[in-house]
């Protein structure tokens, strides 16, 4: 077996015991259990989530900033007439009929 099956397989036994110890035990024990697992988990959680945060508000952000320079490059091949912008793309061509 690799390394990553053999702790695959691990993690899944050590779980299956302490749900069969949780499942034994009385319930003042078990809710004493419960909370511990809890206080144990809510650090990790709270990091997770702010990796996924950070990560999404870079996302957000680089793409904000994408779509700026592309507004940028586009604005520098039209006119500006006060503050209404006529792109050279929307000018009618002349056409020549002969």
């Amino acid at each position: 077996m690799r390394i990553a099956e053999k702790i695959f397989a691990g993690l899944m036994l050590a779980l299956c015991l302490l749900l069969l110890v949780r499942m034994t035990i009385g319930p003042q024990r078990r809710q004493r259990l419960d909370a511990a697992l809890r206080r144990w988990r809510a650090p990790w959680r709270r990091r997770l989530q702010q990796a996924r945060r950070s990560s999404a508000e870079s996302r957000a952000e680089r793409t904000a900033q994408d779509a700026i320079a592309r507004a940028r490059r586009t604005a520098a091949e039209g006119e500006w007439d006060g503050n209404v912008y006529r792109p050279k793309s929307f000018k009618r061509k002349k056409r020549d009929l002969h």
